[in-house]
Order: structure tokens, then sequence, then C-alpha cells
């Protein structure tokens, strides 16, 4: 009879499921931890890059200010080379 190998397949059929079993899961958790660093970072992004925090910056920090129009220059090229 068979049986004797049939339950060793099937206890190393067992045993392969349960090792990947567990791998799943822990790919599983660290992909809910990238994403929630990755909403994190994001939402930096946003706070860091907004136009009033960039303006505060360049004025306070940089003495920057904002252009009046007689500031402006305008350069018109044309196409010829």
């Amino acid at each position: 009879m068979h049986y004797p190998l049939l339950l060793l397949v099937l206890g190393i059929q067992s045993k392969k499921y349960s090792e990947l079993s567990k791998e799943v899961a822990e790919l599983e958790k660290k992909q809910e931890m990238l994403v929630e660093e990755n909403k994190k970072l994001i939402s930096d992004i946003s706070l860091l890059s907004s136009t009033d925090r960039i303006e505060k910056i360049a004025t306070e920090e940089l003495g920057m200010h904002k252009a009046e129009t007689s500031d402006i220059v305008r350069v018109q090229m044309s196409g010829e080379k």
C-alpha cells in the first residue's frame, strides 16, 4: 500500500502551506504599514508645499517680496535662429 507515502506528501504540503500562509500574513502586515507611512508622507508633502508656508519663508527668512508690475520684464523670443 502507498498510504505512508501519501501521508508523507500530505505532511510536506501541509507544512509548506503553513509556511506560505505565515509569509503572506507578514507581507500583508508590512504592506499595511507601508500604506500608512505613505499616507503620512503625502500629508507632509501637502503641508510643506502649501503656498502660504512658501510665501512666509520667502518673505520672513529670505527677505523676498512680491514683484511690482514695474519690476516685471517681458522678453519675446522669435522662432528664427
